[in-house]
């Protein structure tokens, strides 16, 4: 039987790749989006991926949506809290509105994704929690306080969770990208995209697919016996 997959921010971009490698894997995938209603329905009708439009900062849009997702698609095996958002400005400038809004997403918007699945992993014995983190919430980045903070926190809830879920036979595991070929990064200036290459070791930025297929990974039965994990994907760029 078909597993069912929750992929937040789940339409473009990295989502988008781990959305398709999941679908390719034989889940029902949902994917999340936060406002970009084009952009989502383009990719439903690529993809044949349903789509789903929530704040994960919010805990009652999501209880809502998630509930609304299982009452479609059945109870969520899979959830990959990948949405995210950057406030980017030097701690001095930076403005506690900045802050907030990264916080409410970037790590409120994991515990409003997992929490509410959670007891159905539990009961049913079988779970896979994926959080995509950043390799600046290992290494920190300049004028990225709110943002390495909470990919930071990120770590800590997946090390909690592994330890909460292990014997429910849930796992949960971080995957920490370095600089991949997003819109977002190929919209920076070339000379500013040359930089970035330049501190790369493998001397490319990722693909999303190379993310998608670690995703991938975590959410099979194979990975049962990794569980509190964090994969650094990153092209050799920062090692923990």
């Amino acid at each position: 039987m078909a597993r069912t997959a929750l992929v937040t921010g789940g339409s473009r971009g990295i989502g988008a790749a781990i959305s398709q490698a999941l679908k390719d894997q034989g889940c029902n995938v949902a994917a999340t989006y936060a406002g970009n209603d084009a952009a989502a329905a383009q990719f439903t009708e690529e993809t044949g991926i349903k789509t789903y439009k929530w704040n994960v900062g919010s805990y009652e849009e999501s209880t809502a949506g998630i509930a609304q997702v299982e009452a479609d698609l059945g109870p969520i095996d899979i959830v990959v809290a990948n949405a995210g958002i950057t406030r980017d400005a030097p701690f001095h400038k930076m403005t506690p509105e900045q802050w907030q809004q990264v916080i409410d997403t970037n790590l409120t918007g994991v515990f409003n994704t997992v929490h509410p699945i959670w007891p159905g992993m539990r009961e049913r014995k079988f779970g896979r929690v994926i959080v995509i983190s950043s390799i600046n919430g290992q290494k920190g980045q300049f004028a990225q306080v709110n943002y390495a903070a909470t990919k930071a926190g990120d770590l800590g809830i997946v090390k909690s969770l592994a330890q909460e879920g292990a014997r429910a036979g849930i796992t949960a595991n971080a995957i920490c990208p370095g600089y991949i070929a997003t819109e977002m990064v190929m919209a920076v200036p070339e000379k500013v995209r040359e930089s970035i290459i330049g501190q790369i070791p493998a001397g490319r930025l990722g693909e999303p697919e190379e993310i998608a297929r670690c995703v991938a990974f975590l959410a099979s039965d194979d990975s049962g016996f990794i569980n509190g994990s964090t994969i650094s994907a990153n092209g050799a760029q920062f090692f923990v």
